[in-house]
């Protein structure tokens, strides 16, 4: 009988809600320092053990419900009132307040976890160097009022995994363009010179256009596809890159301590997205495979073969901060610590951005005018 996928992940922890310490029974959670869990009773360290298992990628036709959903512990899944959030934690822990955006009207809801991760990239940012971060970039907006870098509230930083698929294709395509080369013919033109009107020869660029068709294959790999809707692509594409080189195979250990966001975007319906963005680079790589000046009329039928997915986890630090009463959200990447978000603007420097600007330009123009 054939495997079922994701069956290959298991934990000797899977019946109990939190990982003891061997030492002296307390709770123990992933320490981002050491990689390590971490006793915050005695300050015992226990590896995480490793494992040799192969990374495995699933074919997309694997149906959805029929993939593993054990997490290796005992996880719930709370929804956020306000905004929608779906969030994983364990069991025993609980969540005063969305990590999303702050609201603490947050209900259990009696649901699975979903398809379990294939890998994640572990935290490598501290909570402590991601606040470091922080006040580093909010000090960094000239345009922000002076006052908000000395008298913001920052709410309770949180680190979330964020959920995300990889999608892997062969692709053969077929293609027909029209192909455009430059030349060049000398034409006589009329212009004035010293106030009298003659011809004069110019060098004038023609195209001359030629069809081609062609085939184009090429496997495409690690198509990164955000599986979330509480952010747009444009947020999580401004706290990019991850190096996904350093996934790793999913242990419940590296969740100890932090949540999980729930995927909102199904199996297929990520594929569809990584298809288009597959399909585009596929056209600009035709494009210039092609070696004309000029290609116009380009049309592509691909076939897309052995199609492979996996879910994959990666590390957020989400908070918010307040200012005048007013709450703006940002991100962190947990992996390489870049910062992003939202941050009020100083009318009045505006103002004077814009008053400088055009007093710049009057002062060009004035000196071009004089000369």
């Amino acid at each position: 009988m054939e495997e079922a996928p994701f069956s290959n992940i298991q934990s000797k922890k899977a019946d109990t809600d939190t990982f003891k310490c061997p030492a002296c029974g307390g709770s123990m959670e992933f320490d981002i320092k050491t990689q390590q869990l971490l006793c915050g009773y005695c300050s015992n360290k226990v590896e995480i053990e490793k494992t040799s298992d192969e990374i495995k990628e699933y074919d997309i036709n694997s149906v959805e419900e029929g993939l593993s959903k054990n997490w290796g512990e005992k996880k719930r899944v709370i929804k956020c009132e306000n905004c929608g959030a779906e969030t994983i934690l364990a069991d025993s822990s609980q969540a005063q307040f969305c990590a999303f955006c702050g609201s603490s009207h947050i209900e259990k809801l009696e649901k699975d976890a979903g398809v379990v991760p294939e890998t994640l990239i572990p935290f490598k940012i501290t909570k402590q160097g991601a606040e470091e971060g922080f006040i580093k970039w909010i000090k960094s907006k000239f345009l922000a009022p002076n006052a908000l870098k000395k008298s913001y509230q920052n709410n309770k930083l949180t680190g979330v995994y964020y959920p995300c698929f990889t999608y892997d294709s062969d692709t053969y395509s077929n293609y027909t363009a029209q192909a455009g080369d430059y030349y060049y013919v000398t034409e006589y033109v009329w212009e004035e010179v010293n106030g009298k009107r003659r011809q004069v020869p110019k060098q004038v660029r023609k195209i001359r256009w030629r069809s081609v068709t062609g085939d184009y294959s090429k496997y495409y790999n690690d198509e990164l596809i955000n599986a979330s809707k509480m952010f747009g692509n444009d947020k999580i594409k401004s706290i990019e890159p991850f190096d996904l080189y350093e996934l790793t195979q999913y242990k419940p250990e590296f969740l100890s301590g932090f949540l999980a966001e729930k995927y909102t975007i199904g199996i297929k319906e990520g594929w569809e997205t990584a298809k288009g963005k597959i399909s585009n680079k596929i056209r600009a790589e035709i494009t210039a495979d092609i070696h004309a000046d000029e290609v116009r009329a380009l049309f592509v039928d691909t076939n897309y073969k052995d199609i492979k997915f996996k879910h994959i986890l990666l590390p957020l630090w989400i908070s918010a901060y307040t200012y005048k009463g007013k709450t703006f959200k940002y991100l962190i990447n947990g992996q390489t610590g870049k910062v992003n978000g939202e941050a009020p603007l100083s009318p009045w420097k505006i103002s004077f951005l814009v008053l400088g600007i055009c007093l710049l330009v009057t002062l060009i123009v004035t000196f071009f005018n004089n000369r």
